[in-house]
């Protein structure tokens, strides 16, 4: 008798086919839903957990681009999920709430990222979320727990009402059957119930009731800029090692951007011609502005996010010219060596012509 053995299955690669297939809408709150992809083919996908990638989204008559955490594991590589939290007057959460359905196929771009337990391994974490800033920390979870990883977690859960605590019953699971994992919810708003604990943006002593130890722990945090700078605050103020300490948010690279803008440009510099070939427009750069910011401020609109060479948002073709490019690991080098470029990040030292 003979036994035929079968292939597995390939690995999905956006380089060669960058449209996903949604396959499921699932609802977490009121406002918050997730998307469930399958890569055509049923092929498998790689990424760390924690990391995100950007989606191509069609709608408002255009384009538009956002970056979202995988919510999901690595170590069930057959779909990828996203969490999105309905912002008011949200163009494209409005959109993926109110149009996306199962069927409906969206471009996905390569996922990226450092703020991983992958790139941070440890033996214990603090993971502290705000909202749905618990995406990538969900990611990491549940990635540990699949693997059965011996390493100890206490994850914070922060929402303003019980009933807006992303994740809350499989965080409440998880925590019931691995002794590994220590679960905290904290419910800031008015009508907090007793079961809530601690309450309001985290303080040394909410902290340290919760996890008494921090100060040996890996601490993850993501959530509002504001519940994250509360707790770089209150980490520093208690002596706490910043090296291990990591942060992500959903409105990375905004004040960067603004505060690039509003940066007068010395007349004196060294100013160089960047052509954008599709849009036939011209705009002058000195030296030391990075071109998306000149392209900005001459009313260029580019698609953008981080705006710190992180997320790869801004990737575009470079034609011709030379630039200055500092980048955070949003493009690869075969796509340098291709000719890429990050506008977030390049500063021309020449005439430079971009296929944009």
């Amino acid at each position: 008798m003979s036994v035929s053995a079968t292939a597995a299955p390939a690995w999905w690669d956006p380089d060669t086919d960058d449209r996903l297939i949604c396959r499921a809408v699932l609802t977490e709150t009121a406002d918050v839903k997730t998307f469930v992809f399958e890569a055509p083919g049923g092929r498998r996908f790689a990424y760390a957990p924690g990391q995100f990638a950007n989606f191509e989204v069609e709608c408002g008559g255009g384009v538009e681009t956002r970056s979202y955490t995988l919510a999901s594991a690595p170590t069930r590589p057959d779909r990828v999920a996203i969490t999105v939290k309905r912002i008011p007057g949200g163009i494209v959460s409005n959109h993926l709430h109110d149009r996306l359905k199962p069927g409906d196929a969206i471009k996905v771009q390569l996922p990226l990222g450092d703020f991983s337990t992958a790139r941070h391994p440890a033996p214990k974490y603090l993971f502290l979320a705000a909202g749905v800033g618990a995406t990538p920390l969900m990611s990491m979870l549940r990635a540990e727990d699949d693997l059965a990883g011996d390493a100890d977690i206490v994850f914070v859960n922060v929402a303003r009402r019980p009933e807006e605590l992303v994740f809350r019953r499989e965080l409440e699971t998880i925590a019931a059957r691995n002794r590994a994992v220590r679960l905290a919810h904290v419910v800031t708003g008015e009508g907090a119930e007793p079961w809530a604990g601690h309450r309001g943006r985290p303080t040394r002593a909410t902290i340290e009731a919760i996890a008494p130890d921090f100060r040996t722990r890996e601490i993850f945090v993501c959530g509002p800029d504001g519940f994250m700078a509360s707790v770089r605050g209150v980490l520093a103020e208690a002596g706490f090692d910043m090296a291990r300490h990591h942060e992500e948010s959903f409105t990375f690279g905004a004040d960067a951007a603004a505060e690039a803008a509003a940066a007068p440009v010395d007349p004196a510099e060294k100013t160089w011609r960047i052509t954008f070939t599709r849009s036939g427009k011209v705009v002058l750069c000195d030296g030391t502005t990075p071109i998306l910011t000149a392209a900005r401020k001459a009313g260029v609109v580019l698609p953008s996010s981080c705006t710190k060479g992180l997320c790869g948002t801004c990737k575009s073709k470079k034609l011709d010219g030379e630039v200055e490019m500092k980048h955070s690991g949003g493009i690869r080098p075969r796509e340098i060596e291709a000719g890429q470029v990050l506008l977030c990040c390049s500063r021309p030292r020449s005439d430079v012509t971009i296929e944009r």
